[in-house]
């Protein structure tokens, strides 16, 4: 049986400018399991009022189309209740697209927190250092030269993040791979893709090119469950070594030198982390297509909402399906009649937060 006791709660100390005060957590240690750790209210709180949107959100994405359903009757038919009618258009042909966007969102969100807390760099992303531009260049080159072997978009798309992952890794690497140097060398080789990419889509038929422009904006029309599937199970396995890795990864916050004295491998650990984040951008990618900005904006708003020192993975992850649905919801009903792609809104709502990012890192004498 678990026993819960929490440590007395150390004097209330007046934060430092962006920081929680000192006093605003607990300490809790089970013994049965034998598990310890810190409880922060305001992260935790933070994510349960984000939990309850991306619900919101859901239910209501399912809710719209040419067959207008209540909230409650989508609630009732995702529990396999109500009219068939409305459980076949819920559970067969819209939840498909909503799982999606849902997964999708929470993968781009924790995959862009490792990176971030990993480099110790708010503008480390996966789009920012070329994991989705190889992933795009490898599904766009299997669309129109035809390299596919019947492999499909999500084996394609991880493939070409893994390839791009070794390219940057290996590229950075001097007796050790820094986070400054990951970033950089990510920048280059994300304009390489990008180019390769321009150059595939120029060369290929106008289907062809129209099929992977569709793809390449970030769109969640027509998703079946042959998309959701694959990227149901890969979420089962990545999200959790995520959460396992979200300890090490403060002691890198620290810097490398102070992380090896206080025992953790560095290198392997980054290693762990890297390969985690890309698969997790892989099969978001692979799923969705390159959704623009939200593993970079969604772990910086989650942090500043949960004010931490680092991006909340969880959070991180809520926030991003927020900004997936949201985002897919006003793509849906913008322009009546027009269902835009949902990686053209997030692009447009993101840019904003890249500009304020890069603002404020001038301001702090970190801008270059």
């Amino acid at each position: 049986m678990a026993v819960f006791r929490s440590t007395p709660r150390p004097p209330r100390i007046p934060a430092a400018e962006g920081r929680p005060p000192l006093g605003s957590f607990r300490g809790y240690r089970l013994t049965v399991p034998p598990v310890s750790g810190i409880l922060r209210p305001r992260p935790v709180a933070l994510c349960a009022l984000l939990a309850a949107a991306v619900f919101l959100l859901f239910c209501w994405g399912l809710s719209i189309g040419d067959y207008p359903i209540a909230f409650t009757d989508v609630v009732r038919a995702l529990t396999g209740s109500g009219d068939p009618a409305t459980v076949l258009v819920v559970r067969e042909l819209r939840l498909p697209r909503a799982l999606v966007g849902l997964l999708a969102g929470i993968a781009f969100g924790v995959s862009g927190g490792l990176f971030q807390t990993m480099t110790r760099n708010p503008l480390a992303s996966p789009d920012m250092i070329g994991l989705t531009q190889g992933a795009g260049t490898a599904v766009v080159a299997g669309i129109v030269l035809g390299w596919d072997g019947g492999l499909g978009t999500q084996t394609l798309g991880l493939l070409g993040a893994l390839v791009t992952a070794v390219a940057v890794y290996t590229l950075a690497w001097r007796r050790g791979a820094t986070g400054y140097r990951i970033i950089l060398v990510g920048i280059g080789v994300a304009w390489i893709c990008t180019s390769a990419t321009d150059y595939l889509m120029a060369k290929g038929g106008r289907f062809q090119a129209q099929a992977a422009l569709g793809w390449l904006v970030g769109n969640l029309n027509g998703r079946t469950w042959s998309q959701t599937v694959p990227l149901v199970a890969a979420l089962a396995v990545l999200l959790p070594t995520a959460l396992l890795l979200g300890r090490l990864l403060r002691t890198l916050q620290l810097g490398d030198d102070v992380a090896t004295g206080l025992g953790t491998r560095v290198q392997p650990v980054r290693l762990a982390v890297l390969l985690t984040g890309v698969g997790l951008i892989a099969f978001a990618t692979a799923a969705a297509g390159p959704v623009a900005f939200v593993a970079l904006a969604a772990p910086q708003i989650a942090q500043r909402l949960a004010g931490t020192a680092w991006p909340p993975t969880v959070a991180s992850g809520l926030a991003g399906a927020l900004m997936v649905l949201g985002g897919d919801l006003i793509a849906r009903t913008l322009i009546s009649g027009t269902e835009l792609p949902v990686g053209i809104v997030t692009g447009v709502l993101g840019a904003p937060v890249l500009l304020w990012l890069l603002v404020r890192a001038n301001r702090a004498g970190s801008g270059g």
